[in-house]
């Protein structure tokens, strides 16, 4: 597999080669529109119902389901036990990974905003390229690249600065935000290092949903959470479509979408996902957005362009 890489759900263009993909056309620009914009709506569905379901149980339930269908669409195309078992240590490192990435979002969505979350999880590219320059040849930032990192940062600093209109609860959140981002970053740095990178997008995503959900299930019983949900109409749409559409259908198309077509040019698109979130937090859950918050955010996705156009 000529300099094709596996990565977890948008992540940043430069972690993936293109020579031998096509560019995006008017076709695959909505595909990555409809992608993003789906993505934006994941904090607003697992907060719009967290008093129904906590956020740990709807993230572990989701897994769960998500994870059998794409273990029935595995053993479909081919993939066995054994394809499985020669990834064994660097799945378990990446299910580890984002596991960690969804139990702070689910922690951090109890405390901070849909909107920050969407934000601050959106910082992965800019994590990710730092680890590829730090551990992998030919991935070292260029220029350019540094000057979005940098910009990434302030921004950072600007949208999480001390605002009256919150609280310290919002600041709790917004940092479990970047660690969840943080943990994003280090399964893309892990595939790329290992096997995976060589493995069947099925298989990883696998090892990605199959991990979660039995790390999180029993978390998710021993608390009590899961015994505690409430299955409203409302929060089983939200578990439907987060399982749906989000765990399976779109992570699929991203990966078919890399594939194909140049990642540099379906990167891009990366930074209308925290847009979507900030879009669907402030009109659907009537969050408050704080000057400070706005600025902040604005330069991190100035950043987050530097780096992964």
């Amino acid at each position: 597999m000529n300099n094709q890489r596996i990565v977890s759900n948008a992540d940043a263009a430069s972690i993936l080669g293109h020579s031998e993909r096509k560019s995006v056309d008017a076709t695959v620009a909505s595909l990555m529109l409809l992608f993003c914009l789906v993505l934006g709506f994941q904090q607003v569905a697992i907060k719009g119902v967290a008093e129904d379901i906590s956020p740990v149980v709807q993230i572990a339930l989701r897994s769960a389901i998500a994870g059998c269908l794409v273990g029935v669409l595995a053993y479909w195309r081919g993939i066995r036990w054994a394809d499985m078992s020669r990834h064994r240590g660097a799945g378990l490192l990446v299910g580890l990974g984002f596991a960690a990435e969804f139990a702070f979002v689910a922690w951090g969505l109890t405390y901070t905003l849909a909107s920050h979350m969407s934000v601050f999880l959106y910082t992965a590219p800019i994590f990710a390229a730092l680890g590829l320059h730090l551990w992998v040849p030919g991935e070292q930032l260029s220029l350019r690249q540094w000057w979005g990192v940098g910009l990434a940062f302030m921004g950072m600093v600007i949208a999480m600065a001390p605002s009256g209109a919150y609280s310290i609860d919002i600041l709790i959140g917004d940092a479990l935000g970047l660690l969840a981002g943080l943990s994003w970053a280090a399964t893309t740095v892990v595939i790329r290092k290992t096997s995976l990178s060589e493995a069947p997008a099925e298989l990883t995503l696998s090892y990605q949903l199959s991990v979660t959900a039995l790390l999180l299930l029993p978390v998710a019983a021993l608390s009590g959470q899961l015994m505690s949900a409430q299955f409203t109409s409302m929060a089983v749409a939200s578990l439907g479509f987060q399982a749906l559409i989000i765990s399976f259908a779109a992570l699929m198309l991203w990966f078919t979408l890399l594939r194909r077509y140049r990642a540099s040019q379906l990167g891009v698109f990366s930074f209308l996902g925290p847009l979507f979130g900030i879009l669907f937090g402030t009109l659907l859950l009537n969050e408050p957005l704080s000057i400070n918050f706005l600025m902040g955010g604005g330069v991190i996705l100035v950043g987050i362009v530097l780096v992964t156009r």
